[in-house]
């Protein structure tokens, strides 16, 4: 018998209690509801045999309310890091089996070393949610817990990528940990969060609501924007993880890493010149054919899918060259630009920025929406959010004009003034501060008014001023537009202009920031 053999042994228990998380009746019961656990998911996303784990034996200190008999394992949350796809990652994942997954004064230390090692180390920061909440037995303890982790994520936000997982339950205070994020994946199945449960929102407020109704991923991708990507259960939304993390840098003072690419960077695509219905582009048609065809192959990750469906956003890839795409969807509200589209592309531009990803857009718009409703919600203060994005960004910017540029949505959309590096225009582009119609109608207003046939009159003003002035001809002139490329060529000068581009650097005064239209 060896000498260490008691404390080893101990050791043995000790830890064996730790990795058995919430005990056998626990993890069966999940496993019956078709659920995996906190350590199934870190296995799930990490390469084989990378994990660390950090932080197994924390132990909560509290004594009140039956607190000082109970084992809490690893405090509710399993941290480490592991590699993805080859390169280092921190996590945290949340243990529904272990007192609920709440959240109480260690299981926040533990979060927000998490966060501080990722920080310090330049590695990107996965937290997978699945708790009940707020561990009220701990009280001031676990309020002050909460500052910790928040002051925590806000200082690492924009110098390392921080995504979170919805996979389970994510109700109060613990719903900050997800939304703080710069991307939240959510699980259609198990993911749930709000600010309130269904119980404390009919005790407070009289209403009566479903979980799913007032927390599931319909009323955060649809309705609130607050779920940038959904999967269809956990084991999706683990993979999506996987991909988002291939197009993201793992800290902001690199670059997002290159991937080999089959797909030709001179290639032409003849169906392009075709593919507007009409050349008076007032027929709606589907932006994400043409997104599919220019971009490499089968690398197109659309972000905010469900939300504000007249703006697309996502990561591509150009001959293997991570970039950002914003392009109008002319089939949603005319790829018009109203409140919610305008924080989503502010929001999306502000991320590629802060992490090197170069933007390219798609503009097919034909401006900002007007009348009451959208006033009343602010929509200059949202649709100037957009305009301090792009102003702000130092990345590689390129525009790609393919149907109308109107007004203040011409920079919104990115344009040369603004901040364009290159803008190209396809023959088709119609770019004005407002279109012939609106125009004509009220510089030639008398003329129309007073004519023997003001309907022909307008007519012809109309199509005199779309010939003089609505076209793409005009901005190239001036020097607004770079070139007036033909559909076809798209791929092969957007391949060439984030090559030239790959080193840009701006140089501009100190400041902290810019005071944002919030």
């Amino acid at each position: 018998m060896g000498k260490f053999d008691a404390i080893y042994d101990d050791y043995m228990k000790r830890r064996k209690a730790v990795l058995d998380m919430g005990g056998e009746k626990a993890l069966a019961k999940r496993k019956e509801k078709g659920q995996t656990n906190a350590r199934e998911r870190i296995d799930m996303l990490v390469d084989p045999g990378t994990f660390v784990e950090v932080g197994p034996f924390m132990k909560h200190r509290q004594t009140e309310f039956g607190m000082a008999e109970r084992f809490i394992p690893a405090e509710g949350v399993v941290t480490g890091y592991g590699k993805v796809n080859g390169r280092y990652v921190v996590i945290t994942s949340e243990d529904f089996t272990a007192m609920a997954g709440t959240f109480g004064e260690y299981h926040g230390k533990k979060f927000v070393w998490a966060c501080d090692f990722a920080k310090e180390k330049g590695w990107p920061f996965v937290g997978i949610n699945d708790s009940g909440g707020a561990r009220l037995q701990e009280g001031m303890d676990t309020l002050e817990s909460y500052g910790w982790t928040f002051r925590s994520q806000i200082l690492a936000s924009g110098i390392v990528p921080q995504l979170a997982l919805l996979l389970g339950p994510c109700l109060g205070g613990q719903a900050y940990h997800p939304i703080m994020n710069d991307f939240l994946i959510q699980s259609k199945t198990t993911g749930f969060m709000g600010i309130a449960g269904p119980a404390f929102v009919k005790a407070q407020t009289g209403e009566e609501i479903s979980l799913e109704k007032l927390a599931g991923w319909e009323a955060h991708a649809m309705k609130s924007g607050n779920a940038h990507v959904v999967g269809e259960d956990e084991k999706e939304c683990i993979e999506l993880t996987k991909r988002l993390l291939s197009y993201l840098p793992s800290n902001n003072e690199e670059n997002p890493p290159r991937m080999e690419s089959t797909d030709d960077p001179e290639r032409e695509i003849p169906e392009l010149d075709e593919f507007l219905p009409e050349a008076t582009l007032s027929v709606p048609y589907n932006m994400y054919p043409l997104i599919e065809k220019v971009v490499d192959e089968g690398t197109f990750y659309e972000i905010h899918r469900y939300f504000a469906r007249n703006l697309i956003v996502g990561f591509a890839r150009f001959n293997g060259r991570s970039a950002g795409i914003v392009a109008n969807q002319p089939t949603w509200k005319a790829g018009g630009l109203d409140v919610d589209a305008s924080d989503k592309l502010a929001r999306f531009v502000r991320f590629c920025d802060l992490f090197n990803i170069p933007l390219v857009t798609f503009v097919d718009c034909p401006g900002f929406w007007i009348g009451s409703e959208q006033e009343w919600k602010g929509i200059l203060r949202h649709g100037a959010k957009t305009l301090f994005a792009w102003a702000d960004a130092t990345v590689p910017l390129i525009s790609i004009i393919v149907g109308k540029s109107y007004a203040g949505a011409h920079y919104a959309m990115l344009d040369k003034s603004i901040g364009a590096d290159l803008v190209f225009a396809w023959p088709t582009a119609k770019v004005n501060i407002v279109g012939a119609d609106t125009a004509a109608s009220v510089i030639f207003a008398r003329e129309i008014k007073q004519a023997d046939d003001p309907e022909e009159t307008a007519k012809q003003r109309i199509e005199e001023y779309r010939r003089k002035y609505e076209h793409a001809y005009q901005p190239a002139e001036r020097g607004y537009v770079d070139d007036v490329i033909m559909p076809h060529d798209t791929r092969k000068y957007v391949c060439h202009a984030l090559e030239i581009l790959e080193n840009k650097q701006v140089a501009r005064p100190w400041r902290k920031y810019s005071n944002i239209c919030l």
